[in-house]
């Protein structure tokens, strides 16, 4: 090879490898193209990286919404949704990011799932809906608010779905899948905290399944929350009910909670865990939940002593609650479920797991053991009474 065709030679080799190093150095600067947007998703959002995050909030920014609540006057303030409200007055950790401006008013955060206009939020935000006076719901895209009635909520998960008075169709923010997620995992966060509407925060997904307890002073109960994710996205009080997103633009969560504590921990509700629940809202009002209606332990040595079973496992019946389905199966307190179909019972996690799933109208064959003889009885999943 010439001297000159040698030259033009390195020369060529020297600016492919500047291309490969700048593009692998990119890639380490810029966020990666969103999962999926190749692969033929349903809602996918083109990006070429540098601007994912601001493609996702020009998607689904207009289908995020500002909620405002109004309250009517009552005799004496106290704490609660629609009341003054200090969250350093909860003795636990957590709390709502949920602002309380004054003694008749609450905001927070909602988003749209369905184009005749469907918001999900959080329950909180409408702790006492017999006191509420007007909810109204501000979209990014209208001048004026448009009221809103609440047809669903639920306590336990701390969610609530609205109905939109106003003509659509509205945008719609789609749902993702929660339990496809990874830790790691880029989110964003939309909302409007301290009445700063339509804010955007990053951070990702900083953990999955966590438990925690908040005090609602207003219902007088403790909320445990189950199975949250955990993002470092900045979430403050306005940010309740707004969405937790993935690149992809989908909701994977609802913001709910934040530390007291730290900065960087806040909460969300995994959307798949409102999916399950979701009919129920819109068209029941409530969620439906299956309840048999006993209260029960795992059999210990104690309790075979005592009460001399010929058995050493299984769970104890120790409660049957009036007009329930083991009421009427005609169970009894001190009988002992062995079994439940062929699936042998030593514990109540067995328990648990057998009835794992169970829907409303289900039939349950339970073996069970009574003044020592064993008998076979049929229960039929009753409805969970409200309250209990």
């Amino acid at each position: 090879m010439s001297h000159w065709l040698h030259r033009i030679y390195r020369g060529r080799r020297s600016m492919l490898a500047a291309v490969i190093a700048g593009g692998i150095l990119l890639g380490l600067i810029w966020p990666a193209a969103p999962r999926g947007a190749a692969q033929g998703a349903e809602h996918p959002i083109q990006s070429d990286g540098a601007y994912a995050v601001a493609d996702v909030v020009d998607q689904v920014g207009p289908a995020v919404v500002f909620i405002e609540v109004q309250y009517r006057q009552v005799e004496r303030p106290r704490t609660g949704p629609g009341f003054p409200w200090d969250p350093f007055r909860f003795p636990s950790e957590w709390f709502w990011p949920f602002p309380q401006p004054g003694p008749r008013s609450g905001s927070g955060s909602g988003f749209i799932i369905d184009e005749e206009g469907l918001v999900l939020t959080n329950q909180h935000l409408f702790g006492r809906p017999d006191m509420i006076e007007r909810i109204q719901v501000t979209l990014p895209n209208r001048d004026e608010p448009l009221t809103a009635v609440l047809i669903g909520s639920d306590f336990e998960l701390d969610l609530a779905v609205l109905r939109l008075e106003g003509e659509g169709p509205f945008p719609v923010v789609p749902m993702g899948d929660s339990d496809a997620l990874r830790v790691g995992e880029w989110v964003i966060a939309i909302g409007n905290p301290y009445q700063f509407e339509h804010t955007v925060t990053v951070g990702v997904l900083s953990a999955t399944g966590r438990e925690i307890q908040i005090s609602d002073q207003s219902e007088g109960r403790v909320r445990n929350y189950r199975n949250l994710l955990q993002t470092d996205a900045a979430i403050n009080p306005g940010n309740s009910g707004g969405p937790l997103l993935n690149l992809r633009g989908e909701v994977i969560g609802i913001n709910t909670a934040v530390s007291t504590r730290g900065q960087g921990i806040g909460f969300a509700i995994p959307i798949n865990e409102a999916k399950k629940v979701l009919d129920d809202l819109i068209h029941r009002g409530m969620v439906v939940r299956p309840f048999i209606g006993i209260r029960y332990m795992t059999v210990d040595e104690a309790a075979v002593q005592q009460l001399q079973l010929p058995v050493d496992y299984g769970i104890l019946i120790v409660d049957v609650i009036p007009q329930t389905a083991a009421d009427r199966a005609g169970l009894r307190v001190y009988d002992v479920i062995t079994q439940v179909g062929r699936q042998t019972i030593r514990n109540t996690e067995d328990f648990l797991k057998a009835i794992e799933g169970m829907q409303v109208g289900d039939v349950l064959l339970l073996t069970v053991i009574r003044d020592g003889r064993e008998m076979a009885v049929r229960v039929e999943v009753g409805e969970r009474p409200q309250g209990l």
